[in-house]
């Protein structure tokens, strides 16, 4: 029989953490779905209020997360574990956010770009994400998390191909240099997101590993 993670081995019966750490993945791919929205009006001068709202929100959670580890008796799962998770899923929206903040910087410039297969990769990620951190509320196989964390690393191989696809056109010759630098840091801005994505995955595995 394959080896499943008890709800109570992780928590006990309180369900603050799990409502948390859903709510901190719920913001990560809620931040994604905000520039993906963003970035269909490229007519328009782009707003970072919604994506400035998800990070702000998100840190809430964030601290909200620390404060219960300090006051909580936590025994079968480590402290150290919890505020590694959240912090890991905080880095998603705060990434996002930071790619918004250059695009805007440099709009006028790059606004005729298409970020759509970077985009569709990223909410892949964060639907990936989201599932696996549900997982921990609810209990799974051992074998299902790891196939849960080898989509996500199949997403991750998915971006570091497509990046080098770009980053080989921008080299090209055919674009004036300006563009390429900002080309360039908002394509690994972007990748980013995807490498916080993977990291989140790789804590939540690392925690049903630990207690399997």
């Amino acid at each position: 029989m394959l080896p499943m993670i008890s709800i109570q081995k992780l928590f006990g019966k309180d369900d603050k953490f799990f409502n948390l750490l859903e709510a901190s993945a719920e913001e990560g791919r809620a931040s994604v779905l905000a520039l993906k929205r963003l970035l269909q009006h490229p007519g328009q001068t782009p707003s970072l209020e919604e994506l400035i709202q998800s990070r702000r929100k998100d840190k809430h959670i964030t601290n909200e997360i620390s404060e219960h580890v300090v006051k909580t008796l936590v025994t079968a799962l480590e402290r150290e574990d919890i505020e590694t998770l959240s912090n890991t899923l905080y880095k998603v929206p705060k990434t996002v956010e930071k790619f918004a903040e250059r695009f805007l910087i440099c709009h006028q410039h790059v606004h005729d770009v298409d970020f759509s297969r970077q985009l569709a990769i990223l909410e892949k990620a964060t639907d990936q994400v989201l599932v696996m951190v549900k997982h921990l509320r609810k209990g799974t196989h051992l074998e299902k998390m790891k196939d849960e964390n080898i989509e996500l690393q199949r997403l991750e191989g998915e971006a570091d191909k497509l990046i080098l696809d770009l980053l080989r056109d921008l080299y090209s010759g055919r674009h004036d240099a300006f563009k390429v630098i900002a080309l360039k840091e908002l394509y690994e801005l972007l990748e980013k997101v995807i490498d916080r994505c993977r990291d989140a995955g790789n804590v939540v595995t690392h925690i049903i590993l630990k207690h399997a």
